[in-house]
């Protein structure tokens, strides 16, 4: 489900007015609204990819109970909806994508290893089995980005990726009536395209922006410590 632009602009409208600490205008806020979901979206792959951050900032839920695996997982659900499976043009280039997840030759999943790994792999009697199973590299090939192997050699038929896209652009688009900005769910209105969940670190990662562009450090202050209580609570 989708986070609504206008929920998340009412409450950084009410957080700022109650901090006394002005008025974010709505050209302001579909700025920083953007930026927000960009850095949100993005702090996902720390946990997917496989040099997994620590950082308490990517960590979405209490991570003491909840095992890497299920974790991994729980973000890849969140990436869902911006995921779709393309086909590698020529088995070795990617298709134009934001983002590149899971490779998959003839079906299966396949293992990233690093180059001399392979060069050892394709050269050894010994591991069979292991080989049956389809492995990759970054290709050595100006203009290729992999190479993709099942039993010592390269493959480029039936080869797939996960391509990942940016979430749209969001806007809380409005109407001027008697002066007052008004908003107008129909128009323009384009919602946050992220789960659910990231409605309240939204809010307060805008309001940490607009601390800043607005020359309002007491709202960055404030805003950047409340993100850092959320989270801190999350890891209890």
């Amino acid at each position: 489900m989708a986070v609504s632009i206008d929920t998340v602009y009412q409450r950084v409208l009410a957080i700022a007015n109650k901090e006394q600490r002005g008025y974010i205008t709505p050209q302001e806020f579909n700025l920083l609204a953007n930026q927000a979901q960009l850095e949100v979206f993005n702090s996902y792959f720390y946990k997917v990819s496989g040099n997994a951050r620590t950082d308490a900032d990517t960590v979405p839920f209490d991570e003491k109970n909840t095992s890497e695996g299920d974790i991994k997982q729980f973000l890849k659900e969140k990436l869902a909806p911006f995921t779709t499976i393309a086909a590698v043009i020529g088995g070795t280039t990617f298709p134009t994508n934001y983002m590149v997840g899971s490779i998959f030759a003839n079906g299966q999943e396949a293992n990233r290893l690093d180059r001399n790994t392979i060069d050892n792999l394709n050269k050894s009697s010994r591991h069979a089995a292991f080989r049956s199973h389809p492995y990759y590299a970054a290709s050595q090939t100006n203009g290729e980005d992999i190479e993709v192997y099942v039993a010592g050699n390269q493959i480029t038929a039936n080869v797939n990726c996960e391509i990942i896209t940016k979430p749209t652009a969001v806007e809380w688009d409005y109407v001027v009536v008697n002066g007052k900005a008004l908003y107008n769910s129909g128009g323009n209105t384009t919602n946050f395209a992220l789960h659910e969940s990231e409605e309240t670190p939204l809010v307060y990662m805008i309001l940490e922006l607009a601390g800043i562009v607005i020359n309002k450090p007491g709202l960055a202050q404030a805003a950047g410590q409340k993100s850092t209580n959320i989270l801190t609570e999350q890891k209890q």
